[in-house]
């Protein structure tokens, strides 16, 4: 069996715990984790399953340019891969009180640009269960993936991946 991919970033924060938590709920040994400030166009078309994680940009990034990141400076990797024929699934990381007008809008701006590039997308979340007031990974009435909040509800954290993970696994 091909080894599914979790590109992540950043390194060592709470995106990598979560990477970490996902690729032991798949199995470590069906799993390659990559972070993202080390990897290339060539790592993404060594998988056909590629999994992104990513976090929310903090408040005092929004009105910046976002040059000083692993995310920013992997982006334009994303927006010109060809990601036809690949199955990709993001989890993304926010928080949503501080941000519950922009809760995982990282995740739904990566996603848009995987969909643009021909990807399709695995791993739809229901709203159901979260609090927040507006959202750029919602698609059709679901999440485009799974929304982790470590700051406010860590305590859900287990739950909700082992609960993505088995049902991502079934259309993966």
């Amino acid at each position: 069996m091909e080894k599914i991919a979790i590109f992540f970033g950043p390194l060592n924060g709470s995106v990598h715990r979560i990477a970490k938590l996902v690729a032991s709920k798949i199995g470590d040994d069906k799993v390659d984790l990559v972070h993202i400030a080390a990897a290339s166009a060539s790592d993404l078309e060594k998988y056909t399953r590629i999994i992104f994680g990513i976090s929310t940009i903090g408040k005092d990034t929004w009105q910046q340019k976002f040059d000083n990141n692993d995310w920013s400076k992997f982006f334009p990797v994303v927006t010109s891969f060809d990601f036809t024929g690949k199955r990709v699934a993001i989890f993304g990381l926010g928080d949503h009180i501080t941000y519950a007008y922009h809760f995982v809008d990282s995740m739904g701006l990566l996603g848009k640009a995987i969909r643009k590039q021909g990807g399709e997308l695995f791993g739809a979340t229901s709203t159901e269960g979260y609090t927040f007031q507006d959202s750029e990974a919602i698609s059709e009435g679901k999440f485009i993936g799974l929304p982790v909040d470590e700051d406010f509800e860590p305590e859900l954290t287990e739950e909700r991946v082992t609960a993505w993970v088995n049902s991502l696994l079934k259309e993966f």
